[in-house]
């Protein structure tokens, strides 16, 4: 995104990522970076209106992005799906440099911008999710995203004090992360396929087939069902 004078946010990123490691995300940065690129602090909050804040966001998008960018050149057609989420997750810590993720942590900590941490991560676990073909509309729409999100809250953190060869210990807690992840599927799989089970649940099972994914509608929460409603 560029306004007329050519100015673009993933410049201001760029140019804030090197005072970033000293200064955080900060309005100390953000002043830094309008410095280096020569732009006065008030034209470039038109684009970034909460300064530091927003280019903390934008660089986040921007390790979706190539997270997405790296999946359109590798083939995954041999993966077990529970491989190509894992490796979606790593591909999308390998985009991202760990200084600036490290005060990210330390950014979005804050009460006043947890909420925002927690939409970016949300908003990555269902990038993956609808990138990998997901096509859920019901409850599973937000227990896919919820178990992921989570997963890739607890990856990032061992990633960023990871002192191993290549990281490796990262990739193996995240194979371990990511089997969870499957036996929670596995496990809804078989109480609605069980006679038993499927009884037994039967009430919270009706209450969450009227829960719906938000469609078009972007964050949480998405809506519930009335009775009789046509989707």
């Amino acid at each position: 995104m560029a306004d007329r004078g050519g100015l673009s946010k993933e410049a201001l990123v760029r140019a804030a990522l090197v005072h970033v490691p000293f200064d955080g995300w900060s309005e100390a940065t953000f002043q830094a970076a309008c410095t280096d690129l020569g732009v006065d602090v008030a034209q470039a909050r038109v684009m970034v209106p909460r300064g530091a804040l927003d280019l903390a966001l934008a660089y986040h998008a921007m390790g979706d992005a190539a997270m997405v960018a790296r999946m359109a050149g590798e083939d995954m057609s041999a993966m077990r799906f529970r491989d190509r989420i894992a490796a979606m997750v790593r591909w999308r810590l390998e985009a991202a440099d760990r200084e600036a993720v490290r005060r990210g942590t330390v950014l979005f900590a804050l009460p006043q911008h947890a909420g925002e941490g927690a939409k970016a991560i949300w908003g990555t676990a269902d990038l993956i999710w609808r990138s990998l073909g997901d096509t859920s509309e019901d409850v599973n729409w937000y227990t896919k995203r919820a178990t992921l999100a989570a997963v890739y809250g607890s990856v990032v953190l061992i990633w960023l004090g990871d002192q191993s060869v290549g990281s490796d210990e990262t990739w193996a807690f995240l194979d371990r992360r990511i089997e969870d992840v499957m036996r929670i599927e596995k496990l809804k799989a078989q109480v609605r396929e069980s006679p038993v089970l499927s009884k037994v649940f039967a009430a919270p099972l009706w209450a969450l087939g009227k829960v719906r994914a938000p469609g078009s509608v972007e964050g949480l929460p998405g809506r519930v069902k009335p009775s009789g409603e046509a989707l």
